[in-house]
């Protein structure tokens, strides 16, 4: 597709986009007004209790990161009036009713002049709570189709999920809904919104019964949020909850044209507004950073399996295009966004990259010091990595559990210490394990989605 009629499609229009102050939805805001500056407006849907108080929030976590610093070059001393004119601040929640837009003036005025709609609102915690999860990651997705059907001028409603909606399937993954087919069925039997919701409310009843922490209910909620997601087949909370969000988007979506985007792991910019802008740790990322830092010595990972990443301007780059060309069609459609099919890159290359560049570029710790990498172990099951960590910690914790006790508690603070640490350790790699070991590969029939 031609960069020209993508940018001429682009102008005049008016663009809602929910989830803007996280990693995806931040690029793509910045993209549009650096890219088409004759775009209408821009709808910020924030948290937020009144619109000072979400203007305030754009301008401290969105418009003020560094990936904005290309656009405030370009603008110079307009930068702060060019923003105001096309950029609204909306106080709202996709968790609510007309996404909590609570003034009524500003609700139709949006409603009579959005034509696209990005949905990227997300709870991205693969163990989330599950009250939070599904009230985003589903339901909210609910209401942002309810308000996109009062939407008068709507031409495009593009929603973000994720590749790993698939589970943990093997071999080529289509893009299309099979992987949710059997759910699909199952929910048809029962209100899945009324017994999950249900499920929750009573739960979080008997915990305030009890006067539980609030660390309880948050460890409670995330333990129940993985047991339902096993439950229905899905490795945890997250996947789970964004499968759900699309099947109630596929059952209710009329005749609106609705667009499906599910990006793999999202790195760093590639190209744009400039290379390596990130927002916090990502996946590969915090594995990176703890192998730099000598903090990481070993990984669960079948050293062959292909990790699909993509660079975060290369989806934003697909969402756009996929807007264009499918926008005013009474259709939906899915778009895997991803590198596996045409530029797979296994785990043992990534490792002899990184072990590569720390050993040219070590980091240097608080002391002053280089910190000097080796090669990882891999542990290509988890059978024989329980084993592993077996031996190297959990017998010497043991043992310190011993001493402690034989000397009466001295060294409580240091074995509760290690115990904690280990115990997030097995989690997060209970977690990690379906993707450190996932061995399909995505399929991207839509080679379409490119910028010429």
């Amino acid at each position: 597709m031609e960069l020209e009629s993508i940018l001429g499609y682009l102008q005049n229009k008016t663009i809602l986009v929910t989830g803007a102050t996280g990693f995806l939805g931040m690029v793509f805001v910045e993209k549009i007004l650096r890219v088409q500056p004759d775009v209408k407006r821009l709808y910020l849907l924030l948290r937020a209790s009144d619109i000072k108080s979400a203007t305030d929030r754009m301008h401290d976590q969105i418009i003020g990161k560094e990936l904005f610093r290309v656009l405030k070059d370009k603008w110079g001393t307009d930068f702060d009036s060019f923003i105001a004119e096309k950029v609204v601040a909306v106080p709202g929640d996709v968790t609510f009713d007309d996404l909590g837009v609570k003034e009524i003036k500003l609700r139709e005025e949006m409603c009579n002049g959005i034509e696209i709609i990005l949905n990227s609102a997300g709870a991205t915690n693969f163990d989330e709570r599950y009250d939070i999860a599904l009230s985003v990651n589903t339901f909210g997705v609910q209401h942002v189709l309810s308000l996109a059907k009062k939407c008068l001028k709507l031409e495009m409603l593009l929603h973000v999920s994720t590749a790993f909606v698939c589970g943990e399937r093997a071999g080529l993954i289509l893009e299309d809904s099979s992987c949710m087919d059997e759910m699909e069925k199952e929910i048809t039997k029962f209100d899945f919104k009324v017994q999950e919701m249900k499920l929750v409310e009573e739960k979080l009843n008997e915990l305030k019964a009890q006067d539980a922490t609030e660390q309880v209910i948050t460890t409670t909620m995330k333990d129940i949020g993985i047991e339902r997601a096993k439950s229905y087949g899905w490795p945890n909370t997250y996947v789970f909850t964004k499968a759900m969000g699309e099947i109630f988007l596929g059952e209710s979506k009329d005749h609106l044209p609705i667009v499906i985007i599910r990006p793999s792991v999202i790195t760093s910019s590639y190209k744009e507004p400039f290379p390596g802008w990130v927002q916090g740790f990502r996946t590969i990322d915090s594995v990176i950073a703890g192998y730099c830092k000598g903090k990481l010595t070993c990984l669960l990972v079948d050293p062959m399996s292909v990790l699909d990443m993509i660079p975060v301007d290369m989806v934003v780059h697909s969402m756009i295009v996929a807007m264009v060309a499918n926008a005013n069609k009474s259709s939906s459609i899915i778009y895997h966004v991803g590198s596996s099919l045409r530029n797979p890159i296994n785990f043992l290359n990534i490792h002899s990259f990184i072990f590569r560049y720390f050993t040219k570029n070590p980091w240097i710790d608080k002391d002053g010091k280089p910190v000097k990498v080796g090669k990882l172990k891999f542990f290509k099951t988890m059978a024989t990595f329980r084993m592993y960590m077996q031996i190297r910690f959990m017998l010497p914790l043991e043992g310190l559990k011993f001493v402690n006790k034989a000397f009466g508690g001295s060294f409580q603070d240091l074995y509760v210490n290690y115990n904690q640490k280990l115990k997030l350790v097995m989690r997060l790699v209970e977690l990690y394990e379906p993707y450190m070991l996932f061995k399909g590969m995505y399929v991207y029939a839509s080679s379409s989605l490119v910028i010429n």
